[in-house]
């Protein structure tokens, strides 16, 4: 998996691999079981502090999409926890959505947003 850095964008490091992790898993690119690289690798890979991998592995075992494995490492392994999931979707959809009505976006047009990127991930 290529995961790049906008070491320009204003979002967090660690947030940013944090996403490419979880895109990689909804896009089939990472499989429940693959083992991502040691914190150490991909912090060399990246050209990044190993603080910043460790905390993004963190934050994706706190959600549910890795474990932490003395031995392997940080392996996919996603928990099906259905509701908690569409609650955390639910509070970010709010603001979203709040910042859309802000900018006079339609329903039409977040019901095409929202089939367009959902189409990327079958």
């Amino acid at each position: 998996m290529l995961i790049e850095i906008d070491f320009q964008s204003d979002e967090a490091i660690y947030m940013q691999l944090r996403n490419q992790i979880v895109l990689g898993i909804a896009t089939s690119v990472l499989q429940e079981g693959d083992t991502l690289p040691s914190v150490r690798q991909l912090a060399d890979d990246i050209g990044i502090n190993m603080h910043t991998v460790n905390k993004a592995y963190a934050v994706l075992r706190q959600e549910g999409f890795v474990t932490i494995d003395r031995r392997r490492g940080a392996v996919v392994s996603i928990d099906d926890n259905k509701a908690q999931a569409l609650e955390e979707m639910r509070c970010r959809l709010r603001v979203l959505l709040a910042k859309g009505m802000c900018k006079n976006i339609s329903r039409d047009e977040v019901h095409a947003l929202v089939d367009e990127c959902y189409d990327m991930y079958e």
